[in-house]
Formats: structure tokens, sequence, C-alpha cells
């Protein structure tokens, strides 16, 4: 097929030697097939901002580092630098993670490289050779749904022990081999520690895992491993060896809310009372003072 323009500058760097075919296009990327040597490998080419479909939604973006102030600032103001700034750091993400991620031992492509836009990484593959089916594609047995849910919800304790959070896994981005299912798709990882939205996103992710699975072992879907993961990784306390249980209760005593507002409503009414005796104090020997409003009578 003819080279996409995007791909000819790993191509000129001896990085591939041909693109055989395309593999997907997804919200955020196109992915081909291509050669290096003997190795299949995936080129992953990220669209641009305006040709893509997923957003790069501030919260997303929350504790990302930036390299300096000036970056920062473009970034902010949205300028032509910026916004060229803010793309990079789009993709660098996922680059970032990928590296981190396969180093900590979890399930994900093996990255090769990354130039101009274009990300180089291990194509996952069937028992044939081709590429793998998503999730999505395939229909599971009840003990093989159990056993795809553990083995994914320890692959996502190994992502929180790193400081990371898929953001959007779904059965959508969660590739099944031979060997297991392999998690792809982490541009928009974010960082566990320093995005104040991580844990409803952690808890999106696991819930989606539950949902998924639990069209095949229905009792999946009453697991609660997103708050007992992150009650362990708020104390410090979460390893890779961490046994789960998916029960967590919740505090014994719930806040109740109405009586709150009545104890509110009780100390301003006291304290209307109190200006009101310190009104009458404060007025002139012999005036006649107005009668109290009804709500003091």
């Amino acid at each position: 097929m003819k080279t996409p323009k995007r791909i000819e500058p790993l191509i000129e760097d001896g990085l591939v030697d041909e693109v055989l075919r395309p593999l997907m296009s997804g919200k955020e990327a196109a992915v081909y097939v291509v050669r290096c040597g003997k190795e299949l490998r995936c080129a992953k080419v990220y669209k641009e901002a305006n040709k893509r479909s997923f957003r790069q939604a501030a919260e997303y973006q929350e504790g990302r580092k930036v390299r300096n102030s000036r970056d920062a600032r473009a970034m902010a103001k949205g300028s032509k630098f910026g916004r060229k700034e803010t793309e990079d750091a789009w993709q660098n993400a996922e680059v970032a993670a990928l590296f981190r991620l396969a180093s900590a031992g979890v399930r994900v492509p093996k990255p090769f490289d990354f130039l101009e836009g274009v990300l180089l990484m291990e194509m996952i593959c069937d028992e044939y050779g081709d590429a793998a089916p998503r999730l999505n594609d395939v229909t599971l047995e009840p003990d093989q749904a159990r056993e795809y849910h553990a083995f994914l919800i320890q692959q996502i304790v190994l992502m929180l022990c790193t400081g990371l959070v898929h953001g959007d896994l779904s059965e959508f981005n969660v590739l099944l081999t031979p060997t297991g299912p392999v998690i792809i798709d982490l541009p928009q990882a974010v960082d566990a520690a320093g995005n104040n939205h991580a844990f409803s996103m952690l808890e999106r992710d696991v819930g989606n895992m539950a949902s998924y699975f639990g069209r095949f072992a229905p009792e999946l879907k009453q697991t609660r491993y997103a708050r007992e993961m992150w009650s362990y990784f708020e104390a410090g306390t979460l390893s890779p060896a961490t046994v789960l249980t998916g029960v967590f209760a919740d505090p014994d005593e719930i806040a109740d809310v109405g009586s709150v507002l009545r104890e509110i409503e009780a100390a301003r009414l006291d304290e209307d009372r109190r200006q009101a005796g310190r009104a009458a104090d404060d007025a002139p020997p012999g005036k006649t003072e107005e009668p109290p409003p009804p709500w003091m009578q």
C-alpha cells in the first residue's frame, strides 16, 4: 500500500521497512501494520486535534507536568504554539505511560520508538498471528470471565502502584491474546496522586470491567474493587501483593444532612434573637419599641 505521509520519516530513519496495511482507525489515531526487519509491528499515527472525536478534557490533563512556565502559559492561552505544545503533551503522555507500565510488568504493548507524532510499538496478535480481537468482539464462558476480570483488576492495581490510572478503560481497549488480556490506548492516562479526578476515573474503569464481565458472570457486577484498592492507595499501603476481596464497607456513620441543616437554622434564629435583644437594650429611654416580628412572638 501507499505509505502514509506521517510514517515516511520512520522509513527514512530506518525504523520501518514497509507499511503493509491499515489495522484500525480510532477516535484519536489510525494504526497501521508495518514490517521492521523480520518483525511485524504497529505504527500508531495520532490524528490532528481538529480531526479527533476524543476531547482533551481538562480533567485528564490536570496534574501533568509541563516542561517550563513559558509552555504552560502558552498552553493556557491557547495560542498556536500553545496548541502545539498541548498536542505534543497529549501524545507524549501515552508514550511515557507505555514505557512506565511495561517496565512495571503491566500487560501493555511494548513501545519501541516515537517520532513525528507516530508511535512504533509491538503488534498484539492472536494464536494465528493476526491482530488480536478486542474484548468487545468475544463471547466468554463464566469461568473465563471471572479469570480475565481478576487478571485485569490485578493489572489496574499494578498501574495504580506506578501512580497511573488508565482513565478510559473498557472492553473496547483491551485485546485478548492466547496468554491473556492486553491493555491498550493510554493517551488519557492520569496521575493518581496529582489529579483530583483520579478516583472517579479509577471507579469508572473498574466499573466498566465489572459491567462487561458481569454479562457472563453476573456476581461481578456487585464487586467494589475500586473503593477497596483506593483505600489502600490513600493509606500508602497498596502493593502488587495486596490481596483484594471486592468487598468494601462504607463508614458506619452516614451524615444526617437534614439534621445538620436544622441545627444551622436554629443557630441563625438564636443569633437573630440576640441581635434584637441588643437593639432593645440600646434604644434611648422613653422610646416606644416596635412590636417583635411574628417569628419572635
